[in-house]
């Protein structure tokens, strides 16, 4: 069994934003491993499964860009060690620079950064010389491409820095034979959707979802209805209903948009249909949210928790 450090601890409680007293609890009863832990809060109802992501962090910038015929769309997200970092108009300059750059990649970081920019120099290079420049370490941590051989691919970037950088980039891309201006507004309502909605969606489709995700959710709940009383057998039986619920609200498509929670995605991507009078089809979307799933160092709470591990 792992040692229930002070750490540990504080680490889970950034994860899950549960109190520390549970987040140890979790720990003990699990053996120290840090997904059980959650998995076992959730069975509690302590804590929700995405705020593992949501209270990861790191610092830099998303810069998302859209080609000049608007049917090629990129995002990507550079980071540092500082927030500081961030408001600096050469490493700004840097992160819309490499977006541009990755118009041209298929996605791929390290195709990304073996690219070159319009300089001659790779991707990988300047930001070598950005890191001696600046002098923090830095990397580009992921990238991504959309297109569509006809209608528009939109970008939408929340909390802005300056142009084409900030927190968050979100891409979504409309197939179809229509006006592309109109192609072009739906989709930035789309991306804004996807930027703000309370959960945000973890696939375009459901026959799109991950079925290891499926699976874990499916053996939360189970344990959910157990922890209530009910044999297995009937847990089992209880949680399809859930599970469908759960998937309507983690798929694009089947989520409520935002700006008018009486009609689905799916049911505003048929409306603008009907208005350009040819099929409108989503091929795809893109959300990152500046240092998603990454660790962040932090000192917080660090004496409290110690005193509560007996490690102070």
């Amino acid at each position: 069994m792992a040692e229930i450090t002070a750490a540990l601890v504080k680490d889970l409680r950034e994860k899950s934003g549960v109190g520390m007293m549970d987040c140890k609890k979790a720990l003990q009863e699990t053996g120290g491993d840090m997904d059980a832990a959650m998995d076992w809060l959730r069975t509690k109802g302590l804590a929700k499964a995405a705020k593992k992501a949501d209270r990861a962090a790191a610092e830099g910038l998303v810069a998302a860009k859209v080609s000049d015929d608007g049917r090629t769309g990129v995002a990507i997200e550079l980071n540092a060690e500082t927030d500081f970092v961030s408001k600096n108009a050469t490493f700004q300059n840097a992160a819309r620079e490499i977006a541009t750059v990755a118009l041209g990649v298929d996605g791929d970081v390290d195709a990304l950064n073996a690219a070159k920019t319009a300089k001659g120099e790779t991707v990988g290079d300047m930001v070598t010389g950005l890191i001696a420049t600046i002098g923090e370490n830095m990397r580009v941590r992921r990238s991504a491409r959309l297109s569509v051989p006809q209608g528009a691919v939109a970008v939408y970037i929340h909390n802005k820095e300056a142009d084409d950088v900030g927190k968050m980039g979100v891409l979504v891309a409309l197939e179809g034979a229509g006006d592309t201006s109109v192609l072009r507004d739906v989709g930035k309502r789309i991306a804004l959707h996807v930027a703000g909605t309370p959960t945000p969606p973890l696939a375009l489709a459901v026959d799109e979802l991950d079925p290891a995700v499926v699976a874990k959710e499916r053996e939360i709940q189970v344990s959910m209805a157990m922890e209530s009383g009910k044999p297995k057998e009937i847990a089992e039986k209880m949680v399809e209903g859930r599970i469908r619920k759960w998937m309507e609200e983690v798929v694009l498509l089947k989520q409520p948009f935002v700006m008018n929670p009486d009609q689905t995605i799916e049911q505003l991507v048929a409306e603008t249909a009907k208005e350009l009078g040819s099929p409108v089809t989503v091929k795809g979307f893109v959300r990152f949210a500046l240092g998603e799933g990454v660790e962040k160092k932090s000192d917080d709470f660090a004496a409290e928790v110690a005193s509560m591990t007996g490690k102070a």
